[in-house]
C-alpha cells in the first residue's frame, strides 16, 4: 500500500478534518476497535534497542534451533528501519483469543489429542491480516501516507514492539502479557510514514511469580525471560522437522501441536475475558480429537481436516509423528494397533515414531518378537536405529 508521504504537519487527508495528530490517533483507535482489534498502541522504530541485545545472545547461543530464518539479516529484526527505512511510527494491535475453557484439562484425557488453543480454529495469520489491511486502507484514505502490514510473517519483533506500545510486557515465559487479556493476544503491526503520538512502554508486572517457568514440562526456560526453543514443545512439535529427541518424548504427553502450559499458568489470565468471536472460534472437531482417528489420516484426509488451519503447514508426516508420540504416552494398549499399522507407512519419520509408540505400549516379549522381523525388512537407517534403541 502506498500514497504520498505525510508528516506531523501533513495529516489532513480528504477524510479527516483536523491537523491534530492526537485526534487522528483517537480516530484510528475507534476504527481499530470497530474492526475487531481489542488493543492498540503506537511506538517509534527505535524503541526496541534493548531487545536487540537479547536477540543477538539468543541466536549466538543457538536457542533458535533449526529456525534459521531468525538468524538471517538480524539487523532487520533489531531495528524496524532495517526492514523499511521510511517507517516513522509503528502501530501495534492485538486480538484477544482467550479460551472459553481450561486448556490444560485435555492433558488428563490421554487417548485424546491436545492442540494449542491458537490452532483450534482458522489460521490467525489470515484473519488478522485482513483486519490489518482494512485498518491500513482506512489510514491511507484518512491521512495519506505509506504503510506496510505484518502479522508474524516477516522480520518483525512483535512482542518487544507491543511492549513498547503499551499493549503489555514480555513475561518470564517471553510471551506478551496484558493486564486486560493475560497471555492471550494475537499481535499484528502496521508500519507507517506518519508521525503519530507515542504510547509509553508498559512496565513489567510479573513480580516474583514463577508459574509459567515452573509448569514447563521440558524445562525450556534456562532463566526467567530466556527461552531455549530447542526444548520447547511448540518448537519440537511444529518447527522441528526430524524425530522428536528421546529426552522430551515422555514430557510431551498428548500435546500433538504446540503447548499452552506456560500461557495458561499465567495469573494475569484471570482478568482476561473469553475473546474468541465466531471467526476465531475453535472448531469442535479440534478441541479434543481422538488419537486413533487422527492416526488413520492419509494425506488427503489430513488436508481436509485442517483446511485453513495452521496445523496444515507441518504436513501429514510430522503431524503423525506427533500423534504417535501421544499414542505412546497414552498408556492405552488398544492404541497399539494404530501404531503397528503405521510401521508400514511410506514415511521413515512416521515409522520411527511408530516403533517408539509400540515400545511404550507392548510388553517386552511382544516387542522383541516383532523386532527381528521388522529390522530385516527395514531399509532406512534412522528407523533401524530406532528399533535398536527401543526395548
Amino acid at each position: 500500500m502506498a500514497g504520498r508521504r505525510a508528516g506531523v504537519a501533513d495529516l489532513c487527508g480528504p477524510g479527516f478534518l483536523s491537523s491534530d495528530p492526537s485526534e487522528l490517533k483517537a480516530a484510528l483507535t475507534r476504527e481499530a476497535r470497530s474492526l475487531g482489534f481489542d488493543a492498540i498502541g503506537i511506538t517509534e522504530p527505535g524503541a526496541i534497542e534493548s531487545a536487540g541485545q537479547y536477540f543477538r545472545e539468543f541466536i549466538a547461543a543457538g536457542g533458535h534451533g533449526d529456525m534459521d530464518w531468525l538468524a538471517t539479516q538480524p539487523e532487520r529484526r533489531i531495528d524496524p528501519r532495517g526492514l523499511w527505512p521510511d517507517v516513522r511510527s509503528i502501530i501495534m494491535l492485538g486480538v484477544n483469543y482467550g479460551p472459553d475453557h481450561d486448556p490444560l484439562e485435555i492433558l488428563k484425557q490421554r487417548a485424546r489429542a491436545a492442540i494449542s488453543v491458537y490452532a483450534q480454529g482458522d489460521d490467525y495469520h489470515d484473519l488478522i491480516k485482513k483486519r490489518l489491511k482494512a485498518l491500513a486502507r482506512w489510514l491511507v484514505a484518512t491521512a495519506p501516507c505509506e504503510v506496510k502490514v505484518f502479522v508474524d510473517t516477516a522480520a518483525v519483533m512483535e512482542k518487544p514492539l507491543a511492549h513498547a506500545a503499551h499493549l503489555g510486557w514480555q513475561g518470564k515465559h517471553t510471551n506478551l502479557v496484558s493486564r486486560e487479556f493475560g497471555s492471550w493476544l494475537f499481535l499484528g503491526a502496521i508500519y507507517t510514514t506518519l508521525d503519530l503520538p507515542r504510547d509509553d512502554a508498559e512496565i513489567d508486572h510479573c513480580g516474583s511469580c514463577r508459574a509459567c517457568l515452573d509448569i514447563c514440562p521440558t524445562a525450556a526456560f534456562p532463566a526467567p525471560y530466556k527461552l531455549d526453543a530447542r526444548r520447547c514443545i511448540s518448537y519440537l512439535t511444529i518447527e522441528n522437522k526430524g524425530p522428536i529427541p528421546h529426552e522430551f518424548r515422555k514430557s510431551i504427553g498428548n500435546r500433538i501441536y504446540g503447548c499452552d502450559d506456560c500461557l495458561a499458568a499465567c495469573p494475569w489470565n484471570k482478568f482476561a475475558k473469553e475473546g474468541r468471536e465466531a471467526k476465531l472460534a475453535a472448531r469442535d472437531e479440534l478441541r479434543a480429537p481422538d488419537l486413533a482417528e487422527l492416526a488413520r489420516l492419509d494425506d488427503a484426509a489430513f488436508r481436509a481436516l485442517f483446511t485453513k488451519s495452521p496445523v496444515k503447514r507441518i504436513g501429514r508426516d510430522r503431524f503423525l509423528r506427533n500423534v504417535l508420540i501421544a499414542i505412546g504416552n497414552s498408556g492405552d494398549v488398544g492404541l497399539a494397533e494404530e501404531a503397528r499399522r503405521l510401521l508400514g507407512d511410506a514415511s521413515p519419520l512416521v515409522r520411527s515414531a511408530a516403533v517408539w509408540a509400540l515400545a511404550q505400549l507392548l510388553s517386552r516379549d511382544e516387542f522383541a518378537a516383532m523386532k527381528a522381523t521388522a529390522l530385516a525388512g527395514e531399509s532406512d537407517d534412522g528407523v533401524r536405529e530406532e528399533w535398536r534403541a527401543a526395548s
